[in-house]
């Protein structure tokens, strides 16, 4: 084989580390997963770079703000699940903006259309499209910030990677983009409870100061909707709306956290050292626009207990199976699930678009002032729960398809080794969704003729 030259050698291996370890070690051997091509001695990139999540399961996400719509690819979508558009639906409602005062006032219905992977209510294995159209852009009220970068938002580092941007709406930092995620994510959320019951919930914690008390184990879905933040707990939930309110009256944003919960989560999801759950988890919900902050279990705050005070006892259950007494684990040990409820936590920061005047400079480097413009929220919030759910649920499907493909790929082939451990964590049982009625097909015409040849009628 002829010497590569060491140019093409160093872009080659440069983009053979994009596609994984084992494409590394021989460059010149092309990958399914290269998402660039030496082409000469130019190297094209292909779509797909820092848009795309997940490996089995894979989203990507594509679309604009203030363009012609947002949307989703879902690869990896398990054949024969049931799906509908209302489904769906119902999770981008939940996200959608204009859904009270406390949120942007853009007036969105956020129908989702269902372009491919799915017929007759079925996923068919192949990759499922999911599109929003946009209908209520004002691209005029982003003229000013076209030249003065709105302070701690994306303006300036975008400018500075791409030398190029959507200035209306903020393109693809816009929230608008979890659109995608959403819709992804409701898909992922019907994986999980068919496979074993699984919930993925999300509630606001904390806005600023105000803490909510929540029971992971008992709050309810209805509970978490009853109010417009989205707290479970109807007291301090007052207290939220009535600040939020008055922050959003000044033409300023405060942030706060979110919880989220998932039950019913078999043991074994997750891998040791890069690619441990709560990593994958933290990667998820940190790609979120805003999110400055990740914790599992006890977080941070179990910086303060001793090992005695922190570890979760083991015992044994009324059905024999290895449980934790206490949960501050979060669900997870060793970058793995143990079976217990799932609990994690996401900080987000305040809106940077605010109406209150701010120093800036322009994109020339000139020293100036801008009032932000355009429809924004006052707090992130109550719009964040659907997002984390989302991404949460995106990630454990990935989890629990990866685990399936390694160690149960063998289990019914090569038996264990000497004593099985004990079963880790609740017993589970899958939820077998309901499946479309098949339509009934009209009767073909008594001509003697066969089904038509649609491809030759296209021709």
């Amino acid at each position: 084989m002829a010497m590569m030259s060491s140019r093409r050698f160093v872009v080659a291996l440069a983009l053979a580390l994009m596609a994984g370890p084992a494409a590394a070690l021989c460059p010149s051997l092309p990958s399914s997963r290269q998402r660039a091509a030496v082409v000469g001695r130019k190297a094209v990139v292909r779509m797909g770079v820092g848009n795309s999540f997940g490996r089995l399961f894979r989203i990507s996400t594509w679309g604009e703000s203030h363009g012609g719509g947002v949307g989703v690819t879902v690869d990896g979508c398990p054949p024969r699940l049931p799906i509908t558009t209302e489904e769906i639906q119902l999770e981008l409602t939940r996200r959608r903006p204009g859904q009270s005062r406390l949120t942007t006032p853009r007036d969105e219905q956020d129908l989702v259309e269902i372009l491919s992977g799915v017929v007759d209510g079925v996923a068919l294995g192949t990759p499922i499209g999911l599109l929003v159209r946009n209908k209520d852009q004002r691209s005029n009220d982003y003229e000013e910030m076209a030249l003065k970068y709105r302070p701690s938002h994306a303006d300036a580092t975008y400018d500075a990677k791409y030398g190029v941007r959507a200035v209306a709406g903020g393109g693809r930092s816009s929230a608008r983009e979890t659109i995608g995620r959403v819709a992804a994510g409701a898909i992922a959320k019907k994986i999980l409870k068919t496979y074993s019951g699984m919930e993925v919930l999300c509630y606001v914690k904390k806005v600023q100061e105000l803490e909510a008390v929540v029971d992971p184990e008992t709050v309810t879905f209805d509970e978490i909707e009853a109010n417009i933040a989205r707290c479970p707990d109807a007291a301090v939930a007052d207290q939220m709306i009535e600040r939020i309110d008055t922050i959003r009256k000044q033409g300023n944003s405060i942030g706060g956290v979110v919880e989220c919960i998932v039950r019913n989560v078999p043991a074994g999801l997750g891998a040791p050292v890069f690619d441990k759950l709560e990593a994958d988890l933290a990667k998820a919900c940190m790609s979120l626009p805003a999110a400055k902050g990740f914790e599992v279990g006890s977080g941070f705050g179990g910086t303060l207990l001793t090992g005695r005070e922190h570890n979760d006892p083991f015992y044994v259950d009324a059905e024999g199976r290895t449980r934790t007494k206490s949960n501050r684990s979060g669900g997870i040990q060793g970058g793995i699930s143990n079976g217990e409820t799932i609990i994690l936590r996401v900080a987000f920061k305040p809106t940077s678009t605010i109406s209150q005047e701010q120093e800036t400079v322009t994109r020339g480097g000139e020293e100036t002032r801008l009032r932000g413009k355009g429809r924004h929220d006052p707090c992130v919030l109550p719009r964040a729960c659907p997002m984390v759910d989302a991404m949460v649920a995106v990630t454990l499907v990935d989890s629990l398809m990866m685990q399936h493909a390694q160690c149960d790929l063998l289990s019914g082939i090569i038996p264990l080794q000497g004593e099985p451990s004990n079963a880790l964590g609740k017993s589970l049982k899958p939820v077998v969704p309901e499946l479309p009625k098949k339509k009934e097909k009209p009767a073909e015409a008594a001509s003697g003729k066969g089904p038509k040849d649609v491809y030759a009628e296209e021709n």
